[in-house]
């Protein structure tokens, strides 16, 4: 008998993968949906005590799960790797840019996954059949 037979290992990873060229491809595991986003972020949090802290966050990843969406990136204070819930996060501003965001959050990044989906399929060549 092998691990398997009781957690059956799936092809398909459950983060964004990286084809030839470093472009990132949408990946799938069961009901959750992973879409790349790149991005630095401030972001304020609310915790699951209640208690607010400020978190500077590198993106890679939104993560659309049954009931609950996540935002995944690197912590630079801590240089770890938080998935923080979408909506706990009380403030969200980009500093490249000064965008700042307090209300409709989720649609904000939801918008800008899909832009860099689109900019990143556009500056690929298609392949000829």
């Amino acid at each position: 008998m092998d691990f398997r037979d009781f957690y059956p290992i799936e092809e398909r990873s459950p983060h964004p993968r990286r084809r030839s060229g470093g472009e990132l491809v949408e990946a799938a595991r069961g009901a959750w949906r992973i879409l790349p986003l790149e991005g630095t972020f401030e972001v304020v949090y609310e915790d699951a005590r209640g208690a607010w802290t400020t978190r500077i966050l590198d993106a890679r990843e939104l993560k659309l799960g049954p009931g609950r969406t996540l935002l995944g990136g690197t912590d630079r204070a801590h240089g770890l790797y938080r998935g923080l819930r979408a909506d706990r996060i009380r403030r969200l501003t980009e500093p490249s840019s000064g965008t700042r965001i307090e209300t409709g959050i989720l649609d904000w990044l939801l918008t800008r996954a899909e832009a860099q989906r689109r900019a990143r399929r556009g500056r690929t060549p298609r392949r000829a059949a």
